[in-house]
């Protein structure tokens, strides 16, 4: 009769009778399941990351490769390159209409510009127009008008030494009586217009020197040509504190008037006193030659 007994459990070895089998330590093979997959899990992964970053850079390849991916570039090759681009920086054109303006195109905007502002109102020189309206009208009571002053004989006389008028002596111009043809001669000028300036006088004697500060003196010397002897040459009439009388300023030395100190004509700075006043004013009339 066949043996039909089970066989002996293998989880209960001691209870059957049998050797359990210890050539290896208990789990070593979930060990090795557990390891092995772990293993698998970390290739996997490597294998993921890798194969990511090979697909990027053939993307990236692939992108700097293409011309058509650069902006505005119209065709492959060298030709894409060298295409401007339409959205890009500004052609050469595009710059010099925008910000750099030809001499010509700057002009055209000022003119422009100036044209659509109201034009300011230039200034007139410093007392010279309303001064020598004054002076026109003070002269004028004596005998000087603008009109005839380019060809108008003229004496010079003191307002507080009515006496005295302005005489060549010496080469020098002084403050002194007339009381001879000769120093009426000496004391008759030609009134002519500014040579440095039209709008003022300038005095010429019947021999043809003209009347010039130098030093700061006033005296009678031929006219050489230069700029600074007409300048020197040239006095403003400016309006008096007397009435019918002038002052004469020195257009190269603006605030110093013509003034007579011990009868001596000069060139002297403005001071605000009444003997300065007397001293400068002068009243033109007609010629005693």
């Amino acid at each position: 009769m066949p043996d039909s007994s089970p066989p002996p459990s293998p989880n209960s070895p001691w209870e059957n009778g049998w050797t359990p089998d210890s050539s290896r330590a208990p789990g070593t093979r979930r060990l090795y399941l557990a390891g092995a997959l772990a293993v698998t899990t970390i290739a996997a992964c490597v294998t993921a990351i890798v194969v990511t970053d090979k697909q990027t850079d053939d993307t990236s390849h692939t992108k700097r490769a293409d011309p058509s991916a650069l902006p505005g570039a119209d065709g492959p090759g060298l030709l894409s390159f060298a295409s401007p681009s339409k959205q890009g920086t500004p052609t050469p054109d595009e710059h010099t209409s925008t910000s750099v303006k030809t001499p010509s195109a700057t002009a055209s905007a000022a003119a422009a510009e100036n044209s659509s502002k109201p034009s300011a109102k230039t200034p007139s020189p410093s007392k010279s127009t309303s001064s020598h309206g004054s002076s026109s009208g003070s002269s004028g009571s004596s005998g000087s008008s603008g009109s005839s002053s380019s060809t108008a004989w003229k004496s010079i006389r003191s307002v507080n030494y009515p006496d005295r008028y302005w005489q060549v002596n010496g080469g020098l111009v002084k403050l002194n009586p007339v009381n001879s043809t000769a120093a009426r001669r000496a004391a008759t000028f030609k009134l002519v217009k500014g040579l440095a300036k039209s709008s003022c006088y300038s005095f010429a004697t019947a021999d043809g020197t003209y009347l010039r500060h130098r030093n700061f003196i006033l005296r009678a010397e031929r006219n050489d040509g230069s700029a600074l002897f007409k300048q020197d040459a040239t006095f403003c009439p400016r309006p008096s504190s007397t009435s019918g009388a002038v002052m004469l300023e020195s257009v190269n030395y603006p605030g110093r008037f013509l003034r007579h100190q011990n009868f001596q004509l000069k060139l002297d700075r403005y001071q605000n006193s009444s003997q300065y006043r007397s001293d400068s004013a002068f009243r033109l009339v007609a010629g005693l030659n």
